[in-house]
């Protein structure tokens, strides 16, 4: 089991679809639970990986090498290590919280939670693949079920935007692609290997990196996404499912993170540096323009896709310092974001499944009648504002820490930042749940079971982490190091 722990985490959602597959379509409750059961056997595997990795080491771990087409140099290789741990942990424990949030979904639901199943798949082998052409193979996998899942189970507006989400993504896939084969074929003999890949970077003159580098950004860019390739997210978020707008914001935005983290960074050390200035200019814009648009929301769920926009601008300010706190802090908000940003959609689900409205401003008073529900928003918007003691705190201060040396003006900015996100929540705050209750929500139940199924152990994550978030820094801080010191290469 554990030489192939890697593969075991990552096909056993798509084993578990392939027998929802033969289940009959109208056994719905055999359908959710037999999908359910197998994304919980992932996440015990993860948290087993969790349990048995070595913090104390930069070396792969878990590795797994089999040719896949010798024929071009082509293998199945994954391992894994610090950066790419945390990620598959928060894609096993969101996926897993997804199946029992999509429990309400009751149109065809065989394809739906067989989508979700091969989406997982994609996703967790995208932290895991170390082949170049692997890791765009899981990338690609990633598109259609969530274009399906948006397009058919969505909103009033679903085919728009699963459309717009779909060509936005496939631009960059197409960048991605090009840029792969100009280092496989920069390589002698060819090869994805991405371990050979940044092992000698000599063979990449200062024009190719600049130009490789600048087409591997947009991809991972729109992915973040970053300013100005945003558009796509606040559509889809608007009108995709609840289940998938968590994993949207939770896992999806933070690949295009990781890709920078586990490609473009150690590959292309020179023009990494060389647009060190660009990449933080744009993060504190996406941290300045996404709290700002997300103040002006009247809609509960644009404003949360709008604040993902401002709140994925810190990992990029603090992954452009290349300072160990600015990039510890960086990775550490990929993984708190995941979190809180997987509470706000959940709760917005709740909340839409009763008044069949997100219209902020059409609420008030719902703390006298929903005060469970009202409790858990208070902890996921303190935790989304940064305060004290949530573990958002943590990774943006550490992210503003490590970005201030380097970009003291930006840095000053992007604190402004902070203000206008505590602005826009304590306003949420307040124009739905103070106040006199709204007549017409006199009768709506508080929350269920299944409901604090789902966000109970993400409040409990955020408040450990935000108290003690060593647990997961410790897994960060040897590969963090490692890619540092490839970045200082040139």
């Amino acid at each position: 089991m554990t030489s192939h722990l890697l593969s075991w985490i990552t096909f056993f959602p798509l084993i578990g679809m392939v027998v929802v597959l033969f289940l009959p379509r109208d056994r719905h409750n055999w359908i959710r639970w037999t999908s359910a059961a197998a994304s919980a056997v992932t996440l015990a595997l993860s948290i087993w990986l969790f349990g048995n990795f070595d913090k104390a080491t930069t070396a792969l771990q878990f590795v797994e090498r089999v040719d896949w087409i010798p024929r071009f140099n082509i293998e199945y290789f994954v391992a894994v290590d610090g950066i790419s741990a945390p990620m598959i942990i928060l894609t096993a424990l969101l996926s897993f919280i997804c199946m029992f949030a999509s429990w309400g979904i009751n149109r065809m639901v065989k394809g739906y939670y067989a989508l979700f199943l091969l989406l997982e798949t994609g996703m967790l082998g995208v932290f895991c693949a170390l082949d170049f052409f692997l890791f765009f193979v899981f990338w690609e996998v990633m598109l259609l079920p969530m274009y399906f899942l948006i397009g058919i189970w969505g909103g009033p507006r679903r085919e728009y935007a699963a459309i717009k989400f779909f060509l936005y993504t496939l631009i960059g896939s197409v960048l991605m692609l090009l840029c792969m084969l100009a280092l496989y074929l920069r390589q002698d003999p060819h090869t994805f290997d991405m371990t050979r890949l940044w092992a000698d970077t000599s063979l990449y003159g200062r024009s190719f990196q600049l130009i490789v580098f600048a087409g591997l950004f947009i991809a991972f860019a729109i992915k973040i996404p970053v300013f100005p390739f945003h558009t796509w997210l606040p559509d889809a978020h608007v009108e995709a499912p609840t289940a998938i707008s968590v994993i949207l914001a939770g896992v999806l935005l933070k690949m295009g993170t990781y890709g920078i983290f586990r490609v473009s960074y150690p590959i292309l050390p020179m023009a990494t540096q060389y647009f060190a200035v660009p990449m933080a200019v744009l993060g504190v814009i996406n941290i300045i323009y996404g709290a700002l648009c997300a103040m002006a929301q009247k809609d509960l769920k644009k404003l949360v896709a709008y604040s993902s926009i401002s709140h994925m601008g810190y990992c990029l300010l603090g992954m452009a310092a290349f300072t160990t706190a600015g990039m510890t802090g960086s990775l550490f908000q990929m993984f708190n974001h995941g979190t809180t940003t997987a509470m706000l959609f959940l709760l917005v689900g709740v909340i839409y499944d009763r008044a069949h409205h997100r219209d902020i401003e059409g609420f008030g008073g719902l703390a006298h009648q929903m005060p469970v529900y009202t409790a858990i928003v208070m902890i996921a918007f303190f935790a989304s504002l940064g305060l004290p003691g949530m573990s958002s705190f943590i990774s943006e201060a550490l992210v503003l820490l490590g970005a201030f040396p380097v970009f003291k003006t930006l840095t000053i900015i992007a604190v402004i930042g902070i203000v206008i996100t505590a602005a826009y929540w304590l306003w949420t705050l307040q124009r739905m749940f103070l106040g006199t209750l709204n007549e017409k929500y006199k009768t709506l139940q508080d929350m269920n079971g299944r409901e604090l199924f789902t966000l109970i152990p993400l409040a409990a994550i955020v408040i450990f982490l935000g108290i003690f978030p060593m647990p997961v820094l410790d897994l960060m801080n040897r590969s963090l190091g490692w890619v540092i010191a490839m970045v200082q290469r040139s």
